[in-house]
């Protein structure tokens, strides 16, 4: 991390978090004390940023925070049309962002560029009114342990999690080894190496009541046994593919799943009917079951004859509950 990255940080954790102790960037910095104190000294007297230690709080915070909003230091510039790109992305990241756990983190930088937008013509107010983002799958409950995961994964070290997990209504303790955190239809997940159970895991991160990250050092797992093993199952279910799914759509609803990605392998083709064939190996069904049936009579389970009779069963079910 060079000189300007670090006084940037030091910065952006004081208008984050208001109130930050020596400890946390020493931790998040990899730093000497010595080292902060003369990057705390070069912002004061060269960058005129009123940094001030609190003791009644136990850390540094900015004296004005007035004057926090607009520290600007030098190295990061954007063009008009930069920022605007980035004001879109910012307003999509919030829309999916349910939880709430991007905003604290890019909200120094969005004030930022709300003022060189303000200077243009087209204003970060306006480009947000014209956006909307809708996240239609996403669960209500709150992630506390999103900061503790996000470290763990990139400080490569192991976590203690209590995981509650839905569908065999159980809770345990685990110890596990973050690999990647994964955004799925609207919910977070992290991909991980459970010690537990002596392999590969998906956890929803809605569902870790409580995370300590661990001081040993993480496993890490060869990129190609990850794929193997979360790439070629169905959603975000895991485990190696036993078996192929052969759908076929009518030409009506064809026009929409032709552009649709079920599954990263996926073989698609026409018929010379118009119908559009999908192929793909899957290993667990439930999600693929859902998926199925939001299409109705509009689709057709060739094989597997297992996956035939489940979309058949539940369809009776509900015909029942009628």
């Amino acid at each position: 991390m060079s000189d300007m990255q670090r006084l940037h940080r030091i910065t952006y954790l004081i208008q984050a978090r208001k109130c930050v102790p020596i400890e946390v960037f020493l931790g998040e910095l990899e730093i000497s004390r010595a080292t902060f104190k003369r990057d705390l000294e070069y912002l004061r007297s060269r960058m005129n940023a009123s940094i001030v230690f609190d003791r009644s709080q136990g850390g540094y915070r900015f004296e004005d925070p007035l004057i926090a909003q607009k520290l600007e230091l030098p190295g990061l510039w954007f063009t008009e049309k930069e920022a605007t790109a980035l004001v879109l992305m910012q307003h999509l990241l919030s829309g999916l962002d349910k939880g709430g756990l991007i905003e604290p983190h890019i909200a120094p930088l969005t004030s930022i560029i709300d003022g060189i937008l303000g200077q243009g013509n087209t204003t970060a107010k306006e480009l947000r009114k014209r956006l909307k983002v809708f996240g239609m799958s996403a669960r209500t409950g709150s992630i506390e342990s999103f900061e503790e995961v996000g470290s763990a994964l990139l400080k490569r070290k192991r976590l203690q999690i209590t995981y509650y997990a839905r569908g065999k209504n159980e809770t345990t303790e685990r110890e596990i080894a973050p690999q990647r955190l994964i955004f799925y239809r609207d919910n977070w997940y992290v991909d991980a190496y459970c010690y537990l159970r002596k392999d590969l895991r998906s956890f929803a991160l809605d569902g870790i009541s409580k995370a300590i990250i661990c001081h040993t050092k993480a496993d890490e797992i060869p990129e190609i046994k990850l794929h193997e093993h979360f790439a070629q199952s169905y959603g975000i279910f895991s485990g190696k593919a036993s078996q192929r799914a052969k759908l076929k759509f009518s030409p009506e609803k064809a026009r929409w799943v032709s552009s649709e990605k079920w599954h990263g392998q996926q073989v698609g083709s026409f018929d010379k009917e118009g119908n559009y064939h999908l192929e793909f190996d899957y290993n667990q069904d439930p999600e693929l079951v859902m998926d199925i049936l939001k299409y109705g009579s509009g689709v057709e389970v060739l094989a597997p004859a297992t996956l035939r009779t489940r979309v058949k069963d539940e369809l009776t079910k509900a015909l029942e509950s009628y």
